[in-house]
């Protein structure tokens, strides 16, 4: 199996080995250039690579080709062109230019852009990122590339991360050339946790609100949930554990490093985890896990859901976003044995706590969505508070910075089993802190707000430039430093002072913690209607234009695209629960009150002195949750078309917010209650427990 697996690996993909394998020496070191060292690309070069890249292709089974890009929808998209070019004679030949590898044509005007454009306006471009390799898939060659308007803003999420990577190497080398180190670049790296659940084929298939949102609107709790904890890194399912493999084959086919995977905490909810790699590539990745994983599950009679919250009461699904700096020589973020003597390390660290504690308020943009906003401060997921946790270690170290005290290192405790034959090992004093939203996790952060559904484009590309401008800060005033090393540590010592507040190594679950946070002036902002907001505040539409990531237009065009997302996706959830409530749930209650109407009947036409206590309070418990139902249908439609008719965007995602979500939640309570004494072959969607506690046959 080794061996298939080295075989197999990296196949589908035109990577460096297929490069230097098929490509002309020149041609090669040329294209390596533009790899690693950010060299323009000559078009004769590309022309050469177009056409190798062809013939690959073809011997693979590809017809066509794709510029694939991830416009502001946040998913990839794809138009697929052939090879195939007739000839006069009535043949053709296949044909693929460099003009064709390097650049494309597609229709923009139905993609979102934020008034970037107008429908009329519709030519977009797209651009080759030779950073991130070519691959076939469906028999079509994919080549990753950038998204942007016929006057060149961004219409997509990979060109603002490209910029921001290119920003943060430029300011990292900076300061790594200070500490005597030259290099060509830096690269941030990414490691995506992705977490999804599986849920039987037909199940899914009978219920409108998992087709048409992705979640559950409608749902009683199973008698059991999570509380066991037996599911978190037990057993497989047989089915599960098929689809796993055949999944691990399709993503290393690929190029996906998959490594981890496992069974999560709620009950047919898993996790992939690959191993890290530059941003770009890793977010491309990831696109692509999310595409594979829904396409292969069918196969299995299996769906894959990516909602942040497909079922109320139990774990909703995230994805990590393990991000660290790095040479081809080092981890900038690696602290080595002696993090306080590490005056690199600490450099880069404070660099990075200033960035998160400056900029919190727009990296909180990034994990900003309606599916996210279920599961953010739910105790299952960080709050919408950022905080940094640092680790014992590292904190002793950085209060013993701020207060000017010496630091005497904690000798790393041993840890003793108690067991003969079980091996003696060192404590890691970083631990893990699962309610921290931005931790360090030895050599890397992870930030674990995001969403499981999300393109992780924004939030490296804020992270990115939020550090840059620190770096470019530290080096603006180190350059010119007579005593280079006590200014340093007289650079660090400040930014501790001045950022401490961020620090918080306690439980970000507690009430307490919400309390502590607001005294000390961390922003809060628990929805995405009010976390938006800071896309365009002054403050961080100047950061992103100083290092040219984006522009004050395409600042406000995203705040635009993002609002106007929330408010369509509350706006189809709530016409989905009208029409469900409407056609299947009230018709169902009023059917199973027609049976227990007839049954009462029935008994009291034998013999009065039959009881029929049971189906009476039966019948009129589900009268008063039938009317209460009625009435939550008429106000949530009221809601709903209120929310609708506003024109102002900001005001319109408020609106579905304030008014129309409170009024679903009111609707799904009756129904959910009304589900519970339902006769269960009238209820017309598969409950919780059919889901989430199928049996394999």
């Amino acid at each position: 199996m080794a061996a298939n697996v080295m075989e197999i690996y990296g196949s589908k993909v035109f990577n460096e080995h297929v490069m230097k394998e098929r490509l002309p020496s020149a041609t090669y070191k040329s294209l390596k250039d533009t790899l690693h060292k950010g060299a323009p690309l000559d078009i004769e070069v590309a022309n050469v690579v177009a056409s190798v890249m062809k013939r690959w292709a073809m011997e693979l089974g590809a017809t066509h080709y794709t510029h694939w890009f991830q416009p502001l929808t946040g998913i990839t998209s794809e138009k697929h062109d052939g090879f195939v070019s007739p000839v006069g004679d009535g043949t053709a030949i296949m044909e693929f230019s460099g003009k064709e590898l390097v650049r494309g044509e597609p229709d923009a005007s139905s993609f979102p852009s934020g008034g970037l454009r107008a429908t009329c306006e519709a030519r977009g471009y797209t651009a080759w990122d030779p950073t991130s390799y070519a691959f076939v898939k469906d028999d079509v060659l994919c080549i990753p590339t950038a998204f942007v308007s016929y006057t060149g803003e961004a219409l997509d999420k990979k060109t603002p991360l490209l910029r921001s990577m290119k920003a943060l190497s430029i300011q990292a080398r900076r300061i790594l050339k200070l500490f005597g180190k030259d290099t060509d670049y830096v690269s941030t790296t990414v490691g995506p946790e992705q977490e999804y659940f599986l849920i039987p084929k037909e199940d899914y298939e009978k219920r409108q609100d998992l087709i048409l949102t992705g979640r559950t609107l409608f749902g009683a709790p199973a008698a059991k949930g999570q509380e066991l904890e037996e599911h978190y890194f037990g057993t497989i399912r047989p089915r599960v554990s098929a689809f796993m493999k055949e999944l691990d084959d399709v993503l290393w086919e690929l190029g996906v490093p998959a490594k981890t995977k496992h069974n999560e905490v709620a009950p047919c909810q898993h996790e992939l985890a690959p191993i890290f790699d530059t941003s770009n590539v890793a977010i491309d990745h990831n696109l692509l896990t999310m595409e594979m994983m829904q396409k292969l599950a069918p196969k299995y009679g299996l769906v894959c859901l990516l909602h942040e919250k497909p079922f109320e009461g139990v774990n909703g699904s995230g994805k990590h976003n393990n991000w660290s700096m790095s040479t081809s020589k080092e981890n900038l973020l690696d602290p080595g044995d002696t993090p306080m003597e590490n005056l690199q390390f600490l450099v880069f660290l404070a660099a990075v706590i200033k960035a998160v504690d400056e900029y919190a308020d727009l990296l909180r943009t990034s994990v900003a969505t309606p599916g996210n906003d279920h599961r953010l401060g739910a105790n299952e997921a960080p709050p919408a508070i950022i905080s940094i946790f640092v680790g014992e270690e590292l904190e002793a170290v950085i209060d013993a910075i701020a207060s000017d005290s010496p630091y005497a290192g904690p000798m790393r405790m041993k840890m003793d089993l108690g067991v003969d034959v079980l091996p003696k090992f060192s404590k890691d004093t970083t631990d893990r802190n699962r309610t921290s939203p931005f931790a360090f996790t030895g050599n890397k952060f992870e930030f674990r707000m995001p969403g499981s559904h999300e393109n992780l484009s924004d939030a490296n590309t804020i992270l990115n430039t939020a550090v840059a401008k620190e770096l470019k800060g530290y080096a603006d005033e180190l350059e010119g430093a007579e005593d280079f090393t006590s200014a340093v540590i007289a650079l660090v010592k400040r930014t501790i002072r001045d950022h401490r507040r961020v620090i918080f190594n306690g439980d970000g679950y507690s009430a307490e913690w919400e309390i502590e946070a607001e005294r000390r002036g961390l922003p809060n902002k628990k929805y995405t209607p009010a976390a938006l907001p800071a896309l365009i505040a002054p403050k961080n539409i100047q950061l992103m234009e100083e290092f040219g990531v984006m522009t004050r237009t395409e600042m406000f065009s995203r705040y635009e695209v993002e609002m106007e997302h929330y408010a369509k996706i509350i706006n189809i959830e709530a016409l989905t629960m009208l029409e469900m409530a409407r056609k299947q749930l009230l018709p169902a209650i009023n059917a199973y009150m027609g049976q227990l109407a007839a049954t009462i009947n029935a008994k009291r036409a034998v013999s009065q002195s039959l009881s029929t206590r049971s189906e009476t309070s039966t019948l009129e418990q589900l009268s008063k949750d039938a009317d209460a139902m009625s009435d939550a249908v008429a106000h949530l439609a009221a809601a709903e078309r209120t929310a609708q008719s506003l024109t102002d965007m900001t005001k319109k995602a408020n609106a579905f917010h304030d008014s129309v979500l409170p009024a679903m939640d009111v609707l799904r309570a009756a129904a959910d209650n009304a589900e519970t004494i339902c006769g269960e072959e009238y209820w017309p969607l598969p409950s919780y427990s059919q889901m989430l506690y199928y049996v394999e046959g």
